[in-house]
Protein backbone atom coordinates (compact mmCIF):
# COMPACT_ATOMS: atom_id res chain seq x y z
CA UNK A 1 0.00 0.00 0.00
CA UNK A 2 1.12 3.54 -0.57
CA UNK A 3 0.06 7.14 0.01
CA UNK A 4 -1.42 9.34 -2.35
CA UNK A 5 -1.65 12.49 -0.94
CA UNK A 6 -1.31 11.58 2.45
CA UNK A 7 -4.85 8.66 1.78
CA UNK A 8 -4.27 4.76 1.47
CA UNK A 9 -4.11 4.35 -2.09
CA UNK A 10 -4.48 0.23 -3.18
CA UNK A 11 -3.83 -0.93 -6.43
CA UNK A 12 -1.06 -3.19 -5.39
CA UNK A 13 -1.69 -7.11 -6.78
CA UNK A 14 -1.71 -9.82 -4.25
CA UNK A 15 1.58 -11.31 -5.90
CA UNK A 16 3.67 -7.97 -5.49
CA UNK A 17 2.13 -7.67 -1.59
CA UNK A 18 4.08 -10.89 -1.26
CA UNK A 19 7.56 -8.90 -2.76
CA UNK A 20 6.76 -6.16 -0.28
CA UNK A 21 6.32 -8.46 2.67
CA UNK A 22 9.80 -9.89 1.64
CA UNK A 23 11.23 -6.98 1.28
CA UNK A 24 14.87 -6.11 3.13
CA UNK A 25 15.08 -4.10 5.89
CA UNK A 26 18.12 -1.51 5.52
CA UNK A 27 18.95 -0.31 8.85
CA UNK A 28 21.00 3.44 8.95
CA UNK A 29 24.27 0.68 9.55
CA UNK A 30 23.30 -1.39 6.22
CA UNK A 31 22.49 0.34 3.21
CA UNK A 32 24.78 -1.05 0.32
CA UNK A 33 24.59 -0.52 -3.24
CA UNK A 34 23.81 -3.75 -3.86
CA UNK A 35 20.80 -3.16 -0.86
CA UNK A 36 19.60 0.65 -2.86
CA UNK A 37 19.05 -1.31 -6.55
CA UNK A 38 17.39 -4.30 -4.98
CA UNK A 39 13.58 -3.14 -5.05
CA UNK A 40 12.36 -4.61 -2.16
CA UNK A 41 14.55 -2.94 0.13
CA UNK A 42 12.82 -0.14 2.65
CA UNK A 43 15.55 2.35 3.97
CA UNK A 44 15.62 3.44 7.42
CA UNK A 45 17.03 6.23 9.38
CA UNK A 46 16.82 6.24 13.03
CA UNK A 47 14.16 4.37 13.25
CA UNK A 48 11.98 6.15 10.76
CA UNK A 49 11.25 4.40 6.81
CA UNK A 50 12.90 6.95 4.35
CA UNK A 51 10.12 7.54 1.90
CA UNK A 52 10.10 9.03 -1.50
CA UNK A 53 7.38 10.57 -3.57
CA UNK A 54 6.35 11.04 -7.02
CA UNK A 55 4.88 14.89 -7.84
CA UNK A 56 5.88 15.22 -4.28
CA UNK A 57 2.53 14.26 -2.72
CA UNK A 58 2.44 9.99 -3.87
CA UNK A 59 4.50 8.55 -1.48
CA UNK A 60 6.35 4.97 -1.34
CA UNK A 61 8.67 2.99 0.89
CA UNK A 62 10.55 1.07 -1.79
CA UNK A 63 11.02 0.54 -5.67
CA UNK A 64 8.40 -2.53 -5.63
CA UNK A 65 6.07 -0.43 -4.37
CA UNK A 66 6.40 2.18 -7.11
CA UNK A 67 6.37 -0.27 -9.91
CA UNK A 68 2.44 -1.49 -9.59
CA UNK A 69 1.82 2.54 -9.53
CA UNK A 70 3.40 3.17 -12.73
CA UNK A 71 1.46 0.21 -14.17
CA UNK A 72 -1.87 1.62 -13.30
CA UNK A 73 -0.82 4.87 -14.43
CA UNK A 74 0.03 3.94 -18.04
CA UNK A 75 -3.38 1.70 -17.77
CA UNK A 76 -6.09 4.15 -16.64
CA UNK A 77 -6.06 6.18 -20.12
CA UNK A 78 -8.06 4.34 -22.53
CA UNK A 79 -6.10 4.30 -26.40
CA UNK A 80 -8.26 6.65 -27.64
CA UNK A 81 -6.74 9.22 -25.21
CA UNK A 82 -3.25 8.51 -25.16
CA UNK A 83 -1.44 6.20 -27.58
CA UNK A 84 1.17 3.21 -27.25
CA UNK A 85 3.77 5.43 -27.13
CA UNK A 86 3.01 8.13 -25.47
CA UNK A 87 2.56 5.14 -23.04
CA UNK A 88 5.45 4.12 -23.03
CA UNK A 89 7.04 7.00 -22.23
CA UNK A 90 4.95 7.95 -19.34
CA UNK A 91 6.25 4.78 -17.87
CA UNK A 92 9.72 5.59 -18.46
CA UNK A 93 9.50 8.76 -17.30
CA UNK A 94 7.66 7.69 -13.92
CA UNK A 95 10.39 5.10 -13.28
CA UNK A 96 12.90 7.64 -13.77
CA UNK A 97 11.29 9.98 -11.57
CA UNK A 98 10.67 7.49 -9.34
CA UNK A 99 14.41 6.07 -9.01
CA UNK A 100 16.09 9.72 -8.63
CA UNK A 101 13.57 10.63 -5.87
CA UNK A 102 14.58 7.63 -4.06
CA UNK A 103 18.01 8.13 -4.60
CA UNK A 104 18.07 12.42 -3.72
CA UNK A 105 15.97 11.76 -0.50
CA UNK A 106 15.10 15.21 1.55
CA UNK A 107 16.13 13.23 4.99
CA UNK A 108 18.99 10.34 4.38
CA UNK A 109 22.12 11.49 1.89
CA UNK A 110 23.38 7.68 1.79
CA UNK A 111 21.38 7.05 -1.28
CA UNK A 112 23.22 9.57 -3.13
CA UNK A 113 26.46 9.18 -1.19
CA UNK A 114 26.19 5.09 -2.33
CA UNK A 115 25.56 6.24 -5.91
CA UNK A 116 28.54 8.88 -6.34
CA UNK A 117 31.22 6.96 -4.47
CA UNK A 118 30.83 3.89 -6.78
CA UNK A 119 31.76 3.43 -10.52
CA UNK A 120 29.54 3.13 -13.48
CA UNK A 121 30.87 -0.33 -13.49
CA UNK A 122 30.62 -1.38 -9.98
CA UNK A 123 26.66 -0.05 -10.63
CA UNK A 124 26.00 -1.90 -13.78
CA UNK A 125 27.36 -5.40 -11.96
CA UNK A 126 25.17 -4.37 -8.81
CA UNK A 127 22.08 -4.18 -11.35
CA UNK A 128 22.92 -7.30 -13.06
CA UNK A 129 22.77 -9.41 -10.11
CA UNK A 130 19.42 -8.18 -9.34
CA UNK A 131 16.88 -11.66 -8.68
CA UNK A 132 13.32 -9.70 -8.07
CA UNK A 133 11.43 -9.08 -11.15
CA UNK A 134 11.96 -5.10 -12.48
CA UNK A 135 10.20 -3.46 -14.96
CA UNK A 136 11.94 -2.40 -18.20
CA UNK A 137 14.50 0.72 -18.48
CA UNK A 138 15.15 0.10 -14.58
CA UNK A 139 18.91 -0.27 -14.74
CA UNK A 140 19.26 2.92 -17.51
CA UNK A 141 16.84 4.80 -15.07
CA UNK A 142 20.28 3.99 -11.97
CA UNK A 143 22.81 4.40 -14.66
CA UNK A 144 21.28 7.69 -15.98
CA UNK A 145 20.74 9.36 -12.39
CA UNK A 146 24.16 8.53 -11.34
CA UNK A 147 25.72 10.24 -14.38
CA UNK A 148 23.30 13.58 -13.64
CA UNK A 149 24.41 13.52 -9.72
CA UNK A 150 28.33 12.98 -9.71
CA UNK A 151 28.43 16.43 -12.28
CA UNK A 152 25.39 18.10 -10.13
CA UNK A 153 24.77 20.42 -7.16
CA UNK A 154 21.29 20.30 -5.70
CA UNK A 155 20.54 23.60 -4.58
CA UNK A 156 17.82 23.63 -1.65
CA UNK A 157 18.16 24.93 1.86
CA UNK A 158 19.40 21.58 3.59
CA UNK A 159 22.02 21.19 0.99
CA UNK A 160 25.42 19.20 2.70
CA UNK A 161 27.28 22.05 0.39
CA UNK A 162 27.70 25.25 1.49
CA UNK A 163 27.03 26.43 -1.86
CA UNK A 164 23.90 24.41 -2.02
CA UNK A 165 22.45 26.29 0.91
CA UNK A 166 23.39 29.61 -0.26
CA UNK A 167 22.14 29.53 -3.75
CA UNK A 168 18.52 28.07 -2.19
CA UNK A 169 15.70 30.95 -1.94
CA UNK A 170 15.07 29.83 1.33
CA UNK A 171 18.53 31.16 2.19
CA UNK A 172 17.77 33.67 5.01
CA UNK A 173 19.59 37.42 4.22
CA UNK A 174 20.98 39.02 7.34
CA UNK A 175 20.89 42.37 5.73
CA UNK A 176 17.92 41.53 4.28
CA UNK A 177 16.95 42.25 -0.15
CA UNK A 178 15.54 44.70 -0.92
CA UNK A 179 12.95 44.02 -3.92
CA UNK A 180 10.22 46.55 -5.62
CA UNK A 181 10.38 49.14 -3.04
CA UNK A 182 10.02 46.59 -0.28
CA UNK A 183 12.32 44.61 2.23
CA UNK A 184 12.56 40.82 2.63
CA UNK A 185 14.31 38.63 4.81
CA UNK A 186 14.96 36.14 1.53
CA UNK A 187 13.85 35.56 -2.14
CA UNK A 188 11.06 33.00 -1.11
CA UNK A 189 9.89 35.64 1.54
CA UNK A 190 9.00 37.93 -1.93
CA UNK A 191 8.18 35.21 -4.46
CA UNK A 192 5.31 33.86 -1.69
CA UNK A 193 4.32 37.58 -0.55
CA UNK A 194 4.09 39.01 -4.52
CA UNK A 195 0.97 36.04 -4.78
CA UNK A 196 -0.88 37.94 -2.75
CA UNK A 197 -2.39 41.32 -4.13
CA UNK A 198 -1.16 44.14 -2.03
CA UNK A 199 -5.24 45.40 -0.63
CA UNK A 200 -5.60 41.22 0.32
CA UNK A 201 -6.59 41.10 4.07
CA UNK A 202 -6.44 38.37 6.03
CA UNK A 203 -10.14 38.20 6.62
CA UNK A 204 -10.29 37.80 2.60
CA UNK A 205 -8.55 34.85 3.23
CA UNK A 206 -9.98 33.24 6.19
CA UNK A 207 -13.46 33.88 3.78
CA UNK A 208 -12.00 31.96 0.52
CA UNK A 209 -11.00 28.57 3.18
CA UNK A 210 -14.37 28.65 4.67
CA UNK A 211 -15.63 29.05 1.37
CA UNK A 212 -13.36 26.05 0.40
CA UNK A 213 -14.10 24.00 3.44
CA UNK A 214 -17.55 24.48 2.68
CA UNK A 215 -17.69 22.46 -0.42
CA UNK A 216 -16.96 18.48 -1.76
CA UNK A 217 -14.82 18.32 -4.16
CA UNK A 218 -14.20 14.91 -5.18
CA UNK A 219 -16.35 15.39 -8.69
CA UNK A 220 -14.29 19.22 -9.41
CA UNK A 221 -11.26 16.54 -8.88
CA UNK A 222 -12.38 13.85 -10.75
CA UNK A 223 -12.71 16.47 -14.20
CA UNK A 224 -9.10 17.19 -13.66
CA UNK A 225 -7.94 13.27 -12.95
CA UNK A 226 -10.14 11.86 -16.31
CA UNK A 227 -8.50 13.84 -18.85
CA UNK A 228 -5.19 13.23 -20.20
CA UNK A 229 -4.42 16.19 -21.64
CA UNK A 230 -5.47 18.41 -18.16
CA UNK A 231 -3.70 15.46 -15.98
CA UNK A 232 -0.31 14.57 -17.71
CA UNK A 233 1.21 17.93 -17.78
CA UNK A 234 -0.34 19.75 -14.55
CA UNK A 235 -0.02 16.24 -12.39
CA UNK A 236 1.88 18.24 -9.86
CA UNK A 237 -0.79 20.99 -9.60
CA UNK A 238 -3.89 18.29 -9.47
CA UNK A 239 -2.01 16.06 -6.35
CA UNK A 240 -0.64 19.37 -5.30
CA UNK A 241 -5.02 20.33 -4.85
CA UNK A 242 -5.96 16.66 -3.98
CA UNK A 243 -3.54 17.40 -1.44
CA UNK A 244 -4.68 21.14 0.20
CA UNK A 245 -8.42 20.39 -0.95
CA UNK A 246 -8.80 17.94 2.23
CA UNK A 247 -10.82 19.09 5.02
CA UNK A 248 -7.90 18.87 7.26
CA UNK A 249 -5.23 20.13 5.32
CA UNK A 250 -8.01 23.37 5.01
CA UNK A 251 -8.09 23.22 8.59
CA UNK A 252 -4.76 23.60 9.37
CA UNK A 253 -4.05 27.23 7.46
CA UNK A 254 -6.73 28.71 9.17
CA UNK A 255 -4.88 27.45 12.54
CA UNK A 256 -1.88 28.28 11.49
CA UNK A 257 -3.18 31.59 10.40
CA UNK A 258 -4.80 31.85 14.29
CA UNK A 259 -1.62 30.41 16.08
CA UNK A 260 0.75 33.35 14.43
CA UNK A 261 -1.16 35.94 15.96
CA UNK A 262 -2.59 37.86 12.19
CA UNK A 263 -5.29 39.90 12.57
CA UNK A 264 -8.18 40.30 10.41
CA UNK A 265 -7.12 43.54 8.69
CA UNK A 266 -3.29 42.94 8.39
CA UNK A 267 -2.71 42.85 4.63
CA UNK A 268 -0.96 39.39 4.07
CA UNK A 269 1.64 40.67 1.66
CA UNK A 270 2.65 43.14 3.87
CA UNK A 271 2.61 40.37 6.79
CA UNK A 272 5.67 38.77 4.51
CA UNK A 273 7.80 41.58 4.40
CA UNK A 274 10.66 42.46 6.93
CA UNK A 275 9.03 44.79 9.44
CA UNK A 276 10.24 45.67 12.87
CA UNK A 277 11.26 42.71 13.47
CA UNK A 278 13.55 40.63 11.17
CA UNK A 279 12.11 36.87 10.76
CA UNK A 280 8.24 37.04 11.78
CA UNK A 281 8.15 34.16 9.76
CA UNK A 282 11.15 31.16 8.67
CA UNK A 283 10.99 30.49 4.87
CA UNK A 284 9.71 27.38 5.70
CA UNK A 285 6.52 28.71 6.58
CA UNK A 286 6.65 30.79 3.48
CA UNK A 287 6.84 27.86 1.95
CA UNK A 288 4.09 26.04 3.35
CA UNK A 289 2.05 28.61 5.16
CA UNK A 290 1.55 31.70 2.72
CA UNK A 291 3.06 29.75 -0.79
CA UNK A 292 0.98 26.87 -0.60
CA UNK A 293 -2.20 28.76 0.76
CA UNK A 294 -2.03 31.53 -2.12
CA UNK A 295 -1.11 28.72 -4.58
CA UNK A 296 -4.27 26.61 -3.79
CA UNK A 297 -6.19 29.75 -4.53
CA UNK A 298 -4.12 30.90 -7.61
CA UNK A 299 -4.63 27.14 -8.88
CA UNK A 300 -8.64 26.32 -8.00
CA UNK A 301 -9.12 29.74 -9.98
CA UNK A 302 -6.82 28.16 -12.77
CA UNK A 303 -8.71 25.21 -13.30
CA UNK A 304 -12.33 26.15 -11.90
CA UNK A 305 -14.56 26.56 -15.31
CA UNK A 306 -15.88 30.23 -15.97
CA UNK A 307 -19.19 29.32 -14.93
CA UNK A 308 -18.13 28.30 -11.76
CA UNK A 309 -18.91 31.16 -8.54
CA UNK A 310 -16.05 29.74 -6.48
CA UNK A 311 -13.96 31.41 -9.54
CA UNK A 312 -15.77 34.77 -9.16
CA UNK A 313 -15.65 34.59 -5.27
CA UNK A 314 -11.52 34.44 -6.02
CA UNK A 315 -11.36 36.96 -8.89
CA UNK A 316 -12.94 39.58 -6.44
CA UNK A 317 -9.99 38.88 -4.17
CA UNK A 318 -7.35 39.19 -6.65
CA UNK A 319 -6.46 35.33 -6.94
CA UNK A 320 -6.77 35.76 -10.70
CA UNK A 321 -3.62 37.06 -11.43
CA UNK A 322 -0.32 38.09 -10.15
CA UNK A 323 -0.59 42.14 -9.47
CA UNK A 324 2.98 43.86 -9.12
CA UNK A 325 2.88 47.28 -9.37
CA UNK A 326 1.21 48.18 -12.91
CA UNK A 327 1.68 44.37 -13.99
CA UNK A 328 -0.78 41.69 -14.21
CA UNK A 329 0.79 38.23 -14.82
CA UNK A 330 -0.97 35.37 -14.96
CA UNK A 331 -0.15 32.71 -12.31
CA UNK A 332 1.12 30.08 -14.69
CA UNK A 333 2.78 32.39 -16.84
CA UNK A 334 6.21 32.60 -18.82
CA UNK A 335 6.07 36.82 -17.37
CA UNK A 336 5.30 35.34 -13.50
CA UNK A 337 8.46 33.04 -14.20
CA UNK A 338 10.56 35.24 -15.49
CA UNK A 339 10.02 37.50 -12.27
CA UNK A 340 12.50 34.75 -10.40
CA UNK A 341 15.68 36.11 -12.32
CA UNK A 342 14.85 39.29 -12.05
CA UNK A 343 14.95 38.50 -8.21
CA UNK A 344 17.61 36.74 -8.74
CA UNK A 345 19.89 39.73 -10.37
CA UNK A 346 19.74 41.44 -7.32
CA UNK A 347 20.76 38.93 -5.09
CA UNK A 348 23.39 37.05 -7.63
CA UNK A 349 24.58 40.10 -9.23
CA UNK A 350 24.58 43.38 -6.92
CA UNK A 351 25.13 42.24 -3.36
CA UNK A 352 29.08 41.11 -3.41
CA UNK A 353 28.75 38.11 -1.01
CA UNK A 354 26.06 36.20 -3.29
CA UNK A 355 27.93 36.59 -6.18
CA UNK A 356 30.86 35.41 -4.84
CA UNK A 357 28.70 32.26 -3.76
CA UNK A 358 27.60 31.32 -7.15
CA UNK A 359 31.15 32.47 -8.96
CA UNK A 360 32.95 29.93 -7.20
CA UNK A 361 31.01 26.89 -8.66
CA UNK A 362 33.26 25.30 -11.53
CA UNK A 363 31.25 25.97 -14.47
CA UNK A 364 31.14 21.32 -15.06
CA UNK A 365 28.79 21.22 -12.32
CA UNK A 366 25.48 21.87 -13.27
CA UNK A 367 23.07 23.88 -10.62
CA UNK A 368 19.63 21.73 -10.00
CA UNK A 369 16.93 21.55 -7.45
CA UNK A 370 15.52 18.41 -7.06
CA UNK A 371 13.32 17.44 -4.05
CA UNK A 372 11.37 14.37 -3.43
CA UNK A 373 10.21 14.43 -7.14
CA UNK A 374 8.45 17.97 -6.34
CA UNK A 375 7.28 20.46 -8.92
CA UNK A 376 5.79 23.96 -8.81
CA UNK A 377 3.20 25.46 -10.94
CA UNK A 378 4.31 28.81 -11.04
CA UNK A 379 7.64 28.12 -11.28
CA UNK A 380 8.66 24.40 -13.04
CA UNK A 381 11.63 23.27 -11.52
CA UNK A 382 13.32 22.88 -15.45
CA UNK A 383 12.60 26.48 -15.87
CA UNK A 384 13.68 27.04 -12.02
CA UNK A 385 16.95 25.08 -13.13
CA UNK A 386 17.78 26.85 -16.24
CA UNK A 387 17.51 29.97 -14.35
CA UNK A 388 19.71 29.27 -12.13
CA UNK A 389 22.44 28.39 -14.74
CA UNK A 390 22.13 31.87 -16.56
CA UNK A 391 22.15 33.80 -13.53
CA UNK A 392 25.46 31.89 -12.28
CA UNK A 393 26.40 32.51 -16.14
CA UNK A 394 25.87 36.49 -15.74
CA UNK A 395 27.69 36.65 -12.46
CA UNK A 396 30.80 35.08 -13.97
CA UNK A 397 30.78 37.62 -16.86
CA UNK A 398 33.67 40.42 -16.56
CA UNK A 399 30.65 43.36 -15.79
CA UNK A 400 28.07 41.57 -14.20
CA UNK A 401 25.29 43.92 -14.19
CA UNK A 402 21.55 43.91 -12.82
CA UNK A 403 18.88 46.31 -12.72
CA UNK A 404 17.40 46.86 -9.04
CA UNK A 405 13.45 46.08 -9.40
Amino acid sequence: MFRRCGTPFRVIAPAALAVLTLGLAASAQDVSLKSLVTPSTIISKDGHVVTFAIHGFIEFKSLAELFPYIKSQAERWKPEQIGDAQRSQLQRQLLRRGIESRIISMTDERPLELLVTHTTQELQEALTRVKEPVPSGYAEGFLAVQEKWKHSLNCWSASPSIQGRVLSNWYPIQEGIQLYGATYDSTEHFWQAVKYQPDVAIADVVDLLHALEARTWASWLERLDRDPSVYLPNAYAVEFLRYNLAPDRLRWFREELDRNGVRPADRARQLQQRGNTPFRFSAYQEKVLWGDLADLFHLVYTFSPPEDPIRTMLAEHHFDAIYLGDRRMGFISEEFRSLMLEIWKVKYLQMPRFREVIRSIPMEIRLEHFLNDGDSPDIPIPVYVGYLNQIRELARAPRATGERP
